[in-house]
């Protein structure tokens, strides 16, 4: 199962860099955001409201303005610098990469943050997934293109913003159910992204019919793929695992957007895919070895409260 969802994962999520390139083409990066999460905050608002109020028993307005910034940081802020990004220029590989640095800034935080130490080998596993990363799209920076220097720099205020969300949502005191935290999540970026939509003008959508394939492509495949899986596989295997697989999101959107776009994909990519995966498996067999500094088992260090459970795979 572990896997399974692993693979799908990596698959829905590296969906989004091609969806927001499908986009791209056709409106602003708002535009499609806004109609990517509207349409969807009410369908998932009436569904709630219909359907799943046992998932809202025992929530507090705290826990609700909680998982409002949690949306906001890992939807809104993190996928508007994807867009952006893409928007200016800059390639679907190369956001990939960007934010491929994200399990090494997590896995440094995890520690002093949640009490979640990350071993000598899953630091060596992380190591060895940046080099992956790095190589997929070298070639990339050393040839240019047509993004400004500081086009590369939006990229990594998101990959920071998912960061922060994924460590606030690990900090609540309480669980919230996954059907209550994406209906939450996504209201909040409709707001957002409706509101800079209508200051911007751009809140009309065209009558393309590539924009509404790449709206339907991110609502199915990026938010209830993507963006679901990940809060699931976090929950299930913890913080270092979970975001050790963005290590695969490079070499994997390459390889998409080569037969999707023409783009290139060559033995650097290859090499690039065949060390991520390499990485992941490193970084899970150190999963499986604890330390003999590691806290006792169902107690964190940070605070001494119960952690949250992780599976290994074993």
């Amino acid at each position: 199962m572990n896997v399974l969802l692993s693979t799908a994962f990596v698959l829905t999520w590296s969906s989004g860099f091609i969806g927001a390139k499908l986009g791209a083409g056709s409106a602003s990066a708002v535009t499609v955001l806004m109609w990517r999460f509207l349409p969807l905050a009410v369908v998932l608002g009436l569904v709630a409201a219909l359907f799943l109020r046992g998932s809202w028993r025992g929530l507090t307005a705290r826990d609700v303005g909680r998982q409002a910034a949690v949306g906001a940081l890992s939807q809104s802020g993190y996928l508007l610098t994807v867009y952006y990004a893409i928007q200016l220029g800059v390639s679907s590989g190369t956001t990939a990469l960007i934010d491929g640095t994200q399990p090494l800034v997590a896995g440094a935080l995890a520690g002093p943050l949640l009490g979640h130490f990350v071993s000598r080998t899953q630091w060596a596993g992380l190591g060895l997934g940046v080099t992956g990363v790095v190589i997929v799209t070298a070639a990339d920076f050393s040839g240019g293109g047509d993004a400004a220097w500081w086009a590369y720099l939006v990229p990594f205020l998101g990959m920071l913003s998912l960061v922060a969300a994924t460590f606030l949502d690990r900090r609540a005191p309480r669980a919230v159910s996954p059907a209550a935290s994406m209906t939450v999540h996504c209201v909040t970026s409709a707001v957002v992204f409706t509101g800079l939509a209508l200051a911007a003008g751009a809140a009309t959508p065209p009558a393309e019919a590539s924009f509404w394939t790449a709206v339907g492509w991110l609502v199915v495949l990026s938010t209830f793929g993507g963006y679901g899986l990940y809060w699931l596989i976090l929950r299930r295997s913890g913080v270092t695992q979970v975001n050790t697989l963005m290590f695969l999101m490079a070499p994997v959107t390459a390889l998409w957007g080569a037969l999707m776009f023409g783009e290139p994909f060559g033995p650097q990519t290859a090499a690039g895919l065949a060390v991520g995966l390499a990485a992941v498996l490193v970084v899970r067999r150190g999963a499986a070895r604890p330390t003999a500094a590691a806290p006792p088992a169902g107690v964190t260090r940070a605070s001494g409260r119960p952690a949250p459970r992780a599976r290994t795979g074993r």
